[in-house]
């Protein structure tokens, strides 16, 4: 479904490389985790692949074809993007918000009708945000807003759903209500995502396969319980951690020990 071949990007002529020659495939109804410390290339890797940024050298697939010959509407009908902080500009309801995954899909002055209702009431539905739809989007709670911001991203109706710290500053209770969330999504609907996060618990329990990224390169790439492991962690971020399967989670637990650089 989408490839990324050998990509490298730096933000000036003159600049040290942000990213050098990462490659990365994501197969249909995959969930793939960006892992890596602070400044690791993962957000910027992202932004490529939404077609934000251009690769100084390589190349992004999707469905074989280059992302950047996708015009913005076709791209938008392909990819949604699900930012880590979302900040609405006037106080629209949340059925707003979400109708507004919709544009790209209508004609230049064309309202949405009937059948755009109809599907942002279904994006609703499957993020279990129908009852707020009246909602003002500036008076929800963190998790609430970030559900109605996935639901927008779902009524795109696009193929690939790109998330960059999708449980950023949300309590406990709500990390896992997002995580919850994303699960569903990706055994209901066979959405695919790339899921940017500097949570590895996260990318423990949601993630088939994780890129592991240190100053711009791949460091290890795979099965998440290949992957992310005690000495890669060790690797990437200087922490000596705890990595072993959780029998009552139902997935890999990674708890910190120590920093050792």
């Amino acid at each position: 479904m989408l490839r990324a071949s050998e990509v490298s990007f730096s933000y000036g002529a003159t600049e040290r490389l942000v990213l050098n020659e990462v490659s990365l495939d994501v197969d249909r109804g995959q969930i793939v985790g960006l892992l890596g410390p602070n400044g690791s290339g993962k957000t910027t890797l992202l932004r490529i692949i939404a077609g934000l940024l251009r690769p100084t050298r390589g190349y992004v697939l999707v469905d074989g074809r280059p992302v950047e010959s996708f015009t913005r509407r076709e791209l938008a009908r392909r990819l949604a993007v699900v930012p880590q902080e979302t900040h609405a500009a006037f106080d629209f309801s949340v059925l707003d918000i979400v109708l507004m995954g919709r544009y790209s899909h209508l004609g230049p002055f064309e309202l949405e009708g009937v059948a755009d209702l109809e599907i942002a009431r279904e994006a609703l539905a499957a993020t279990g945000t129908v009852d707020l739809e009246a909602r003002r989007f500036q008076t929800l709670s963190g998790g609430e807003k970030q559900r109605v911001v996935i639901a927008s991203a779902l009524a795109q109706a696009s193929d690939l759903l790109l998330l960059d710290e999708p449980t950023a500053s949300l309590d406990l209770g709500y990390q896992l209500e997002v995580a919850s969330l994303l699960r569903h999504l990706n055994g209901a609907r066979a959405t695919t995502m790339i899921i940017c996060t500097h949570d590895l618990n996260l990318a423990a329990a949601l993630c088939d396969r994780v890129v592991l990224l240190r100053q711009g390169d791949v460091l290890a790439h795979g099965a998440t319980a290949d992957t992310l492991t005690a000495p890669n962690i060790l690797a990437a971020y200087g922490v000596e951690a705890d990595v072993r399967f959780h029998e009552q989670a139902g997935h890999l637990a990674v708890i910190p020990i120590a920093r050792t650089s």
